[in-house]
């Protein structure tokens, strides 16, 4: 059993938690679901945007502790601050040390900026969820869904109002997970199943394979500004960064530095 597998089989029994004490119909009268959408493909589009999605994160499979000693307000807002395009924050408990807590206080802090829910999306619940905690953009990740349930889920996320990052690792996931709904292509350059890889190679090799109609953004292992500038001539508009900068003292001190040298 992968390390995906691990994670989909749990998420499966927390949502069936998660749906027995709240309904679905509960969570459309609560928090922030009437809230109007933060466009991150507007965002990206901006010719005066960095481009960067800036996560809170504070663990992973792989890692463990990354930043243990921030609060996801503080370091979300300096992200803001500093100039992020969106911010990522992680809601997964048992593998990634995130909460709707810290989505909460990140969506509280920073009103104006596109939000995306970094979570393993299953279940239409869980769109509804996050539309109720203030997201913006809803994360699919082909590699644990069929491409009818990314329709589905993908459509639901549409009918809300919010927008859609399908997350692929390869050409395989692209071609049979495209469709209508999708707002936003990622490739994630670190494989899901045993979370290692160290390079950027995924998403040069897919850049010219995304549709040129497609807004496409370079997830994870990315830490140099020689590297986004490398990934940008070859078509790229978003780069969604988390570990470059939790494992600082000062999270958004070093997306500010990245950024100058942009």
């Amino acid at each position: 059993m992968t390390i995906l597998d691990k994670i989909i089989a749990r998420k499966q029994e927390e949502v069936a938690e998660r749906k027995a004490l709240i309904s679905a119909k509960e969570l459309e009268m609560k928090g922030y679901f009437a809230k109007t959408t933060n466009s991150l493909k507007t965002s990206l589009l901006n010719p005066s945007s960095s481009g960067i999605i800036s996560e809170f994160k504070r663990k992973s499979p792989s890692k463990g502790i990354i930043n243990a000693n921030v609060t996801p307000e503080d370091v979300t807002f300096g992200y803001v601050q500093a100039g992020a395009a969106c911010l990522s924050v992680l809601t997964d408990i048992d593998f990634f040390g995130g909460s709707d807590d810290d989505f909460l206080r990140a969506r509280k802090a920073n009103p104006s900026i596109p939000m995306i829910r970094k979570d393993f999306m299953i279940d239409e619940y869980q769109i509804i969820e996050a539309k109720s905690l203030g997201a913006d953009v809803i994360l699919l990740i082909a590699a644990n869904l069929s491409p009818q349930r990314i329709k589905e889920l993908g459509k639901l996320t549409k009918d809300l109002g919010m927008e859609t990052l399908l997350e692929i690792h390869d050409e395989e996931e692209l071609n049979r997970s495209l469709c209508e709904y999708i707002d936003v292509v990622g490739v994630n350059n670190r494989n899901l199943k045993n979370f290692s890889e160290q390079n950027v190679n995924a998403s040069l090799e897919l850049a010219e394979k995304i549709p040129a109609n497609c807004i496409k953004i370079s997830e994870s292992c990315i830490s140099q500004a020689e590297t986004i500038k490398l990934l940008k001539s070859v078509g790229y508009r978003g780069f969604l960064m988390g570990e470059t900068f939790m494992k600082t003292e000062n999270p958004p001190k070093a997306l500010a530095d990245l950024i100058a040298q942009l």
